[in-house]
C-alpha cells in the first residue's frame, strides 16, 4: 500500500469517525427534545377559539393560599377529572367555597375542591386546575376536581346542577384531551360512596358520561 492510498484510507476512516459522532449528537438532541414533547408529564392544557368558545360561565373565587385548602402545588399532566358530591344538602357553592377558605383558619381538616357547581348551575373555582386541590387523595396530583351541590339526603343533583357538570367536565375534557372515560367517581379513587347518587345508581353514571361525550360532540370544530 502506497503512502497515498494509506491517507485516503485514514481520510476515510477519520469521515466515518465524524458521521458516527454526529449521529450520536442528533440522537441526544432528539432524546432532550422530542421525548418530553410526548411523553411529559408537565402540566398543559389546549386553548383555541372552539375550546374558549365552549367554557361555562365561571365565577373565580380562588382560595388563599395556606397548607389546609391550597397548598400551592403544582399538578402533572391531566389526566382524569374527579366527581364528588357536597354531603352537604341544600348548601350553595359559594357555601363550599367559604367552607374551603375558612379551613386556612380552623385546622379543623384538608379539604378543598378546584370547582364547585352550584344548586342553581353556578360554578365557582377554587383552585387553579395547574394546582393541587384537597379532594381526590392519591389522583389529587393528576385530576381536576368537581364539588357539586344537591338539595337532598338523596345526593341526587337537580337539573341546572347536572346541565352545568356536563358543560364544565366537556370542557375540561377538551382542555386537557379527555374523554368521558377519564370523568370518574372519588368512589373510583377511594371506594368512597361519592358521589352518593352516581354509587348508588351505576346507570345515571353511565348517562352523565354519556351525556358529556354528547355536549363535545356537539362542539363546533374551528
Amino acid at each position: 500500500m502506497t503512502a497515498r492510498q494509506r491517507q485516503q484510507g485514514m481520510r476515510k476512516i477519520q469521515k466515518a469517525g465524524v458521521f458516527v459522532l454526529a449521529s450520536v449528537f442528533a440522537i441526544l438532541v432528539g432524546v432532550k427534545f422530542v421525548v418530553p414533547l410526548f411523553a411529559s408529564d408537565e402540566y398543559k392544557e389546549n386553548n383555541g377559539e372552539a375550546i374558549n368558545a365552549f367554557q361555562p360561565d365561571i365565577d373565580v373565587e380562588l382560595l388563599t393560599v395556606n397548607p389546609y385548602s391550597r397548598p400551592g402545588t403544582e399538578t402533572n399532566k391531566i389526566t382524569g377529572i374527579v366527581v364528588h358530591y357536597t354531603a352537604n344538602p341544600g348548601s350553595t357553592a359559594m357555601d363550599n367555597r367559604n367552607y374551603f377558605e375558612g379551613l386556612k383558619d380552623s385546622h379543623e381538616t384538608k379539604a378543598s375542591s378546584n370547582f364547585v357547581v352550584g344548586l342553581e348551575g353556578e360554578i365557582v373555582q377554587c383552585v387553579p386546575t395547574w394546582e393541587v386541590a384537597y379532594a381526590s387523595n392519591s389522583r389529587n396530583i393528576d385530576t381536576v376536581s368537581i364539588e357539586c351541590c344537591h338539595p337532598d339526603e338523596t345526593g341526587r343533583f337537580n337539573d341546572a346542577t347536572y346541565q352545568s357538570m356536563v358543560k364544565l367536565c366537556a370542557w375540561l375534557c377538551m382542555k386537557f384531551d379527555l374523554t368521558s372515560e377519564d370523568v370518574i367517581r372519588h368512589y373510583d379513587v377511594t371506594g368512597k360512596n361519592c358521589p352518593k347518587y352516581f354509587v348508588e345508581n351505576e346507570d345515571a353514571f353511565a348517562a352523565f358520561r354519556d351525556d358529556i361525550t354528547q355536549a363535545i360532540e356537539n362542539t363546533p370544530s374551528e
